[in-house]
């Protein structure tokens, strides 16, 4: 039985720069950061995850209200690697990942959905890329599961992708914003 392509959200960091919690910051258009990059990741898959720090509840129930499952990472001090980790643990029957990050909600629903669709027509890693540069969301197959699984620290899985560079297909987007993600106050556009 699978799941589908999942939706890994990354939503456990500590935003220590940003200065309070910014995902749930409001953009321009009012809806919080986090609501709305979950929004344009679930657009593109068809079961979503959001994996939080504990203590995360307005958060969690924010992402809960637009159909995310939550999922507790009780070690998310220790990095991104293992908010992944933790995410896909919790759906082993996912033909695939769109991992993205929750501070980077200027990504267009379309360019995930080309991300979503190279996976979904066989490619092992797959990431939208501006200029020269890789950007955000990540897809992997399910061949991955295990190495995903074992991901620590705070590079995420760029080691992984590192050791896998020739399974690796960049999708040349055109838009910078799969390189934007919001880190300080002064990050969201007005």
């Amino acid at each position: 039985m699978t799941e589908g392509l999942v939706g890994i959200l990354l939503a456990a960091g500590y935003s220590k720069r940003f200065g309070g919690d910014k995902l749930l910051q409001p953009l321009e258009d009012g809806v919080p950061i986090g609501v709305a990059s979950g929004r344009n990741l679930q657009a593109a898959v068809e079961h979503g995850v959001a994996v939080v720090h504990s203590g995360a509840e307005e958060l969690s129930s924010l992402l809960k209200g637009i159909g995310f499952s939550i999922v507790v990472n009780q070690r998310a001090a220790e990095g991104m690697g293992s908010s992944i980790a933790c995410g896909v643990s919790a759906t082993p029957h996912a033909s695939g990942w769109l991992i993205a990050l929750a501070d980077m909600p200027y990504i267009p629903a379309a360019i995930v959905q080309r991300v979503a669709d190279a996976i979904l027509d066989g490619a092992a890693i797959v990431a939208p890329s501006y200029g020269n540069e890789r950007g955000h969301p990540v897809g992997f197959a399910n061949e991955f599961f295990a190495q995903l699984t074992l991901l620590k620290g705070d590079r995420g899985a760029r080691s992984l992708i590192e050791q896998h560079v020739a399974q690796l297909t960049l999708i040349d987007v055109g838009d910078p914003s799969v390189l934007v993600d919001i880190d300080l106050a002064s990050d969201i556009k007005r």
